[in-house]
């Protein structure tokens, strides 16, 4: 019987007769040695132009100059969440068919959260502890530690294609501080590395290899995780140049364990408890996914010969510094300043090994972000804060308890953002479950924050006006993973509070603050250009096996995007 973990390898593989063969591989002459494809964690669409006075050459300069640039690019999908968005640019499809619906889902067997890539037959490489003791990531803190795969993705993913395709001498990696965010990209054929903030290295589980190889072993002893000790943030600029400049200290954002709202910010002790999840609050996070990114390159030899490669570099400090500290912020500002340096740094390092004129760059993100309401109030944009530890208290819910015997108890877990009913209460009262879905969905609209509350059940049977929000919910629905109640909040409403933990930006609506990223796609022959038509993220997949010459991925359902094709350009 073959063992699962050896999927990755016999991916690459094809049967025939009964027998595995390698597949005889053509020339990839023409086509890029490498693919590097960046995903920016929460990098909203607007803030490449927002805060363009803070770039460089070589970093996003060098992507705009040199590539086209979809300035109307937006997930179609509703959950705008890490997981979700990763996976849709890796598979070209919806959460509905790819399957990861949400970052944490409610398992109905166990009767307990489930974490999107969480799978025990898989644990770490020589782990050490437990991977999330000390994470500040609301999602992950609520996970189980018991291993990691990729077998929750029921799509096959561009970098399985590009495996499949070319063969197994085509060398095919993931990297990023967050495990889903280096899963995610590097599907089920390639290999994944994250940041383990408990061991302060990167680590993979035994689904990808039994043990580390060597470059690993040295890159984890090298110090330079430990070398930000008793360091601090710092401005990287002229602080006079700064848009928020004079806003440092805003009451809304988090401070967390002592790292303070304002500049500079301590990382602390090596041996303090919160000391590597502080590094990943800030650019230093970044800095040590993309030198880990350059170790890889060089010493698996990727794009050093005719057979095409691929290497997912997930940034994420974007992302942790957004929710604690907000897209508005003297801090997010600064971020971008360092993300621009770490991105031409990383192009820099392909340049040189490979050659930016061999490697096909495609920059996007997994979502956006919103604003935090008492920052929106500001400009006289109304916004709000919901929780949803109070619902229990409305007058619905007192209506419920009169129609059905139960109230509150009537729903079992809320995880965003999914409503998830007792079943088994229901069927001991005996009551009919489609008429407590729809009257526990009527009540929760009728909150203050919350726009939409669709039951899965008229989902099933299209019995729900069609609009661009029921589209995304719909896109998002899986009927094995997904809640009995898809909740959507008010445009600029959001969950704040997470276990305790009050941040300052939290995505995952269908709003365009959430939807809207960026999307460039730089490589040899494609015609550098602006394109502002509305495209979405399911092209990006397609877009990448059109340009190698795969097939999609198994699901795909997005469409090569022409403008990216070479020597062509959109019509005026």
């Amino acid at each position: 019987m073959i063992e699962p973990r050896t999927f990755p390898l016999l991916i690459r593989w094809l049967v025939v007769g009964g027998s595995l063969v390698v597949p005889s591989v053509s020339s990839a002459q023409g086509k890029p040695r490498l693919v590097l494809q960046i995903t920016v964690d929460q990098l909203r669409g607007d803030l490449i132009d927002r805060f363009s006075i803070h770039i460089g050459e070589g970093g996003f300069r060098y992507l705009l100059d040199h590539g086209v640039n979809f300035t109307n690019a937006h997930h179609r999908h509703a959950n705008t969440e890490t997981i979700v968005g990763h996976t849709t640019l890796a598979t070209g499809t919806d959460p509905a068919i790819h399957g990861m619906v949400a970052n944490l889902w409610f398992d109905r067997k166990t009767g307990k959260p489930f974490y999107n890539v969480q799978d025990p037959d898989f644990p770490l490489v020589g782990a050490t502890g437990v991977d999330a003791e000390n994470e500040i990531d609301p999602t992950q803190r609520a996970a189980t530690t018991d291993g990691r795969s990729p077998r929750n993705i029921i799509s096959s993913t561009i970098s399985d294609e590009i495996g499949l395709h070319f063969g197994p001498t085509s060398k095919v990696f993931g990297v990023s501080v967050k495990d889903r965010g280096a899963i995610a990209m590097a599907g089920h054929a390639g290999d994944a590395y994250w940041f383990s903030k408990s061991e302060g290295r990167f680590v993979t589980s035994t689904f990808y290899r039994d043990a580390y190889p060597g470059w690993i072993e040295d890159w984890n002893s090298k110090g330079l995780v430990a070398s930000y000790a008793n360091r601090s943030w710092t401005l990287l600029g002229d602080g006079g140049k700064y848009a928020f400049a004079d806003r440092d200290d805003q009451p809304w954002e988090t401070d967390i364990q002592g790292f303070g709202r304002t500049f500079p910010h301590n990382w602390g002790a090596a041996e303090g408890k919160y000391f590597t999840t502080l590094l990943t609050l800030s650019p230093a996070g970044d800095e040590i996914t993309v030198d880990f990114a350059k170790a890889l390159l060089d010493a698996e030899q990727l794009g050093q010969d005719d057979v095409t490669d691929y290497l997912s570099v997930s940034l994420s400090s974007t992302d942790y510094v957004g929710h604690m500290f907000g897209p508005s912020s003297l801090e997010a500002e600064d971020n971008f300043a360092h993300l621009d340096r770490q991105i031409a740094d990383l192009l820099t390092h392909v340049d040189a090994v490979v050659g930016l004129e061999n490697t096909l760059i495609v920059l996007s993100a997994d979502h956006g972000a919103p604003e935090h309401p008492d920052f929106l109030a500001t400009l006289g944009i109304e916004a709000g804060l919901f929780s949803f530890e109070r619902v229990d208290t409305e007058p619905g819910f007192v209506r419920l308890q009169i129609d059905f015997g139960e109230s509150a108890d009537l729903v079992q877990n809320f995880s965003n953002p999914y409503v998830y009913l007792n079943q088994d209460l229901i069927s001991k009262r005996s009551l009919d479950p489609l008429v407590v879905e729809r009257a526990v969905a009527e009540e929760l609209q009728k909150l203050p924050g919350i726009a939409y509350a669709v039951g899965s059940s008229d989902l099933r049977r299209g019995s729900f006006a069609k609009t661009k929000i029921s589209d995304a919910v719909l896109a998002n629905f899986n009927p094995d993973r997904s809640g009995d109640i898809y909740v959507v909040f008010e445009p600029h409403w959001f969950v704040a509070d997470f276990d305790g933990l009050h941040v300052a930006s939290a995505h995952g609506s269908p709003w365009t603050y959430d939807t809207h990223v960026p999307l460039i796609f730089t490589g040899s022959n494609i015609v550098p250009q602006t394109v502002a038509r509305r495209v979405e993220t399911v092209d990006v997949a397609p877009t990448i096996a059109s340009l190698l010459g795969t097939k999609p991925p198994s699901g795909a359902v997005g469409a090569p995007l022409p403008e990216a094709m070479p020597e062509t350009k959109a019509a005026p």
